[in-house]
């Protein structure tokens, strides 16, 4: 999953020379794109808002996700494919499309996770059948199901019992007071107590 990318960005959090009020966590967009993918984009690659696998005249599903920043939001950029047709003695009579797509999203903490809500669908001007009906459903599926579990993360990494220590590390609380979305990375501002017994 995801830990590589946070696990090395964590393990900074054990140094006794960082300062409480100074940490910051970076998060690459690779880890959430892993994230994403993992959540979301489970049926081969496809990310289904219509229809399932194996739909042959009916289905609508974005695939090939690239996540990155844009305009203080996070960005995926993906390859949406829609059908809406009959299946007329095994041929599917109907429309079909295809195009790419953006989508922004601002992201927040809540409960331990990451998530996104003021979720736009851009469509590059297009405006059909499918780029209607994909921007609502993309939305409500994107706020309702994507969720980054960073304070789950951190736990498990801070609170590993390390070999030959006589002690062990307690996460007693995790907040994140700001979240800001740079070109290479989305940066968390981070309130943690770290408990050594």
């Amino acid at each position: 999953m995801a830990s590589n990318p946070l696990r090395l960005a964590v393990l900074c959090l054990c140094s006794p020379l960082l300062d409480a009020a100074g940490l910051e966590l970076q998060i690459q967009y690779s880890a959430i794109q892993k994230v994403l993918t993992q959540q979301m984009f489970a049926h081969d690659g496809r990310f289904y808002v219509r229809g399932a696998p194996g739909a042959k005249c009916n289905y609508a599903y974005l695939e090939n996700p690239v996540v990155d920043g844009a305009g203080g939001r996070i960005r995926i950029q993906a390859g949406f494919s829609g059908r809406n047709a009959a299946n007329f003695f095994g041929l599917c009579l109907g429309l079909q499309d295809r195009f790419d797509l953006s989508i922004l999203a601002a992201p927040y903490f809540e409960n331990g996770l990451i998530r996104l809500r003021d979720v736009l669908v851009e469509t590059g001007g297009r405006e059909s059948l499918y780029a209607h009906r994909v921007r609502g459903a993309i939305s409500e599926n994107l706020s309702r199901r994507f969720e980054y579990k960073v304070a789950d993360e951190a736990k498990r990494i801070l609170e590993r019992k390390r070999d030959g220590e006589p002690y062990t590390q307690q996460l007693t609380s995790f907040q994140v007071s700001q979240i800001r979305v740079l070109p290479e990375a989305l940066v968390l501002n981070l309130e943690v107590t770290l408990v050594v017994k």
